[in-house]
């Protein structure tokens, strides 16, 4: 899965995701841009 990264300014894919659910009960997916290791935050439900 793809997801922003902010330090890198672009798409990147993302490692060790794993699915979370949000404090308003909304689907996400977090985890760690396979370039510079910064964590990614995606909301709605992984594809």
């Amino acid at each position: 899965m793809d997801a922003y990264c902010m330090k890198c300014r672009t798409m990147r894919e993302m490692n060790a995701a794993e699915q979370v659910t949000m404090k308003n009960g909304r689907p996400a997916t977090k985890g760690k841009c396979g370039t510079c290791s910064t964590t990614l935050f995606k909301i709605g439900k992984a594809s």
